[in-house]
């Protein structure tokens, strides 16, 4: 079967979501393969990143209460609008914080060591950033990291395995935390049946969603996950910085935050100005401060593109250009030593490709200076994500060729094969 160029412009005019292509601001001079990093601007959040701004203009202080998007609610609107891509009700999501906050938030809300429950379970591939909060909420609690931190192995560098995890849920572990889907192989991993694990063994559970949120379909709620975190920036295109979010299970709701903080107070008393909080009745207790307005602004007019085209629909759609590229990268580049190290299971792939080559970071380097936009990840990885609002199954043919070029003619060797300041 012919995968070539006419086979990608055939995905291209069957691809019922072709239309959002259009309300990103999208370069006709570069292929943009980095949305698992950055997602683009789209010109919706652009707008309503000016509403806002004229409601600070129009209204001042009462912009708090009136306007188009009052802010004093923002969060919760944006949580509600968020609710659909987590599969949860919108009173268990708050949109607040970063993906760090929200990690020390839910881990002093919900990490409460005992003489014999006191170790934390993570893994050995997660980000760093969500290790660098265990182990610092472990000092906070007066206990050693390299004692009360149990970090899974993976037994190739770049999956994890289920029994694996669930083997290390030993009696001593109080809390999980785990990535959705890894950063560097995109594995999925199986939040389902790790929960369900780690509640036989009375111990609670959470997910970093940073990978998934906007990518792939969860049924948070359905599988019963105590708490998760995310960001907004990658697939949700919420901006460089753009505010974070997260979920509790609702029987979860009237558990003290750990970090308690002016909007954490339910809104009718937040007001009243006593010293004694009275905690939100939702996610909303996990708040810390107010909210930073401008920085949300643009997830009103990007979520609203979610909630239009469905996460199903973009989820069927990533999965094709995903296929499409793995396909591609077998039949053009078998003689250039790239290994396909995501995982090939439809099931257990999240919203990108992971290659593995030597030569990755002057290869990435190549990639940019022909205008392809890729993500490298030390030491050897290349991360490709097609992204279904604005990529096309043409782009994704073309970028193949490039860098088959690139390879070919070994202009990769122009560079040095080392990362520049970000990655």
């Amino acid at each position: 079967m012919d995968i070539g160029f006419n086979y990608a412009q055939e995905l291209d005019q069957n691809d019922t979501l072709h239309t959002f292509r259009n309300e990103f601001y999208v370069s006709d001079k570069s292929i943009y393969f980095d949305g698992n990093s950055l997602g683009l601007l789209s010109k919706r959040a652009e707008k309503t990143v000016f509403e806002l701004l004229d409601s600070w203009k129009q209204h001042g202080i009462d912009g708090w209460t009136e306007g188009k998007h009052p802010w004093f609610y923002l969060s919760e609107k944006l949580g509600a609008l968020s609710a659909p891509l987590v599969g949860v009700d919108a009173e268990e999501v708050i949109i607040t914080g970063s993906t760090t906050t929200n990690l020390h938030q839910l881990v002093s809300s919900f990490f409460h060591p005992t003489e014999y429950k006191s170790k934390i379970l993570a893994d050995e591939l997660n980000f760093p950033s969500d290790i660098y909060a265990l182990k610092s909420q472990l000092q906070l609690k007066g206990l050693n990291p390299n004692t009360h931190l149990v970090q899974v192995s993976s037994n190739d560098g770049h999956t994890l395995d289920t029994d694996t995890i669930i083997k290390a849920m030993n009696e001593d572990i109080a809390l999980i935390v785990l990535p959705s889907v890894l950063y560097r192989s995109g594995q999925i991993l199986d939040i389902e049946t790790l929960t369900k694990e780690a509640h036989k063994r009375n111990i609670l559970i959470g997910f970093d969603l940073c990978h998934s949120f906007g990518a792939i379909p969860h049924q948070l709620s359905e599988w019963d996950v105590d708490f998760a975190f995310w960001c907004t920036y990658k697939h949700t295109n919420g901006g460089p910085g753009s505010v974070g979010g997260l979920y509790v299970n609702k029987k979860h709701f009237g558990t003290p935050p750990g970090l308690a903080g002016w909007f954490s107070s339910k809104k009718e008393k937040q007001f009243d100005m006593e010293h004694t909080l009275t905690a939100a009745t939702n996610a909303g207790a996990f708040q810390i401060g107010t909210p930073h307005v401008l920085s949300a602004a643009p997830l009103i007019g990007s979520l609203q593109m979610f909630e239009e085209a469905g996460i199903h629909n973009i989820r069927k759609k990533s999965l094709q250009l995903t296929n499409y590229l793995m396909k591609l990268i077998e039949l053009e580049l078998g003689d250039f030593n790239f290994v396909i190290a995501n995982p090939r299971d439809e099931k257990e792939r999240g919203g990108h490709v992971f290659l593995e080559h030597p030569e990755a970071a002057r290869i990435c380097k190549a990639l940019k200076a022909e205008g392809v936009i890729p993500d490298f990840r030390q030491p050897n990885g290349i991360r490709l994500a097609p992204v279904a609002l604005y990529n096309t199954f043409s782009e994704v043919y073309q970028a193949v060729q490039i860098l088959k070029k690139i390879m070919t003619k070994e202009t990769y060797k122009d560079y040095k094969n080392e990362r520049g300041v970000i990655a």
